[in-house]
């Protein structure tokens, strides 16, 4: 069996989603992770929503589907953001649109179709700065996402962590960029001890590894693969950094000080490491062996699709949408010949093995919220 590729829709977020459909079809991919982020989110930074999740029902969810079949896509759905921690408010409103997200997948038939739902975990720094912050954070992760994962496993639905530190996510005045808890491995071990469901698992993006100067590879020899459902292909160059070093990230100091002293410093929130986005076979070097990724994968029997997420420097970063396309059919060519079989036409997905997405006759249910949960 081929793994499939997919691209994350928040590479196109100023199309709608069957303008996005399109030129998914144009860059030759068998899926979409559909974002679809709250409208009223704090977050600025590659977001978008592509389903209208106030008014979703069961009538949306079998549109959709024919929609997507009538496309030959397959898709999941997602929105990352804090879950844990940051503002009160906003955070109780993140927790709530992740049970909306799980509801929609369960409409559209959520395991059975392998729509699963993307998100975050977030970090509560309030927690953090205190001594064994970090221990008391997987304290929260459990009792927040104790309901919320036994109301996805109720529903059939999985929940799926990505592991970006969000290393932009405060101010560069803070020293600390760790700022979600799934960013390390370690952690995502321990919570699965924490929650011991099977619906949740891992979005997995060996870039965020890359730039910690950590190897994918290993990373991969130690993950459980029973929880590991996606990768997120996205690549990393790393530039080495004789000021600041390349283990704890560039700070913010006063400007003059930085040009009296002739040294670079944090100019923004996401200035902090020393890497620069691409993907893999577009315009810069990359930091990563993308062939000895995909053979430990293989060796581990990962069946899943590889998600295009272009947040590239040279590509999604110019706010052109030939280069936003031009990215991903390179990525797609790049792995093209690591995923799918050699033919007359070269190295393509083989088209017998795209399956449609069943209607599966699902009941609507009406939409909760946390205080519904505890």
């Amino acid at each position: 069996m081929s793994n499939q590729i997919w691209i994350m829709t928040s590479a196109f977020d100023q199309l709608d989603l069957d303008q996005t459909i399109e030129k998914a079809t144009e860059i030759g991919v068998q899926g979409l992770d559909v974002c679809v982020f709250r409208k009223d989110s704090t977050r600025e930074d590659f977001v978008a929503t592509h389903m209208d999740y106030q008014n979703f029902d069961i009538e949306a969810a079998k549109g959709m589907i024919d929609k997507f079949n009538a496309a030959q896509l397959r898709l999941s759905i997602g929105a990352f953001e804090n879950l844990i921690g940051g503002d009160p408010f906003h955070r109780t409103k993140n927790q709530n649109h992740l049970l909306k997200l799980i509801r929609m997948a369960y409409l559209m038939g959520g395991d059975e179709n392998d729509v699963k739902v993307g998100t975050f975990v977030g970090y509560n720094h309030e927690l953090g700065i205190q001594e064994n912050g970090f221990e008391k954070n997987l304290e929260e992760y459990q009792r927040v996402f104790s309901p919320i994962i036994k109301y996805a496993e109720d529903l059939g639905v999985t929940v799926l962590y990505e592991n970006c530190p969000m290393e932009g996510w405060r101010s560069s005045g803070y020293s600390t960029t760790y700022n979600n808890l799934t960013g390390v491995l370690a952690a995502r071990k321990i919570m699965y001890d924490l929650i011991p469901s099977k619906n949740h698992g891992e979005i997995y993006d060996p870039s965020h590894d890359v730039w910690q100067h950590t190897d994918p590879v290993e990373v991969i020899r130690h993950t459980d693969m029973s929880r590991l459902k996606r990768i997120h292909v996205k690549s990393t160059r790393n530039i080495s950094d004789p000021f600041w070093g390349n283990m704890y990230p560039m700070q913010r100091v006063k400007p003059e000080w930085a040009a009296k002293a002739g040294i670079p410093f944090s100019q923004n929130e996401w200035d902090r490491h020393h890497y620069e986005a691409t993907l893999p076979g577009f315009g810069l070097g990359d930091s990563m062996d993308w062939r000895a990724f995909v053979n430990i994968l293989k060796e581990k029997g990962f069946t899943g699709p590889f998600e295009i997420e272009n947040e590239a420097k040279l590509s999604k970063q110019t706010g052109k949408m030939g280069a936003i396309v031009q990215g991903c059919k390179a990525a797609v060519q790049n792995l093209a010949p690591l995923l799918w079989e050699l033919s007359d036409y070269g190295f393509e997905y083989p088209k017998s093995e795209i399956k449609p997405l069943k209607q599966m006759g699902k009941k609507d249910i009406p939409v909760v919220t946390m205080d519904r949960l505890k």
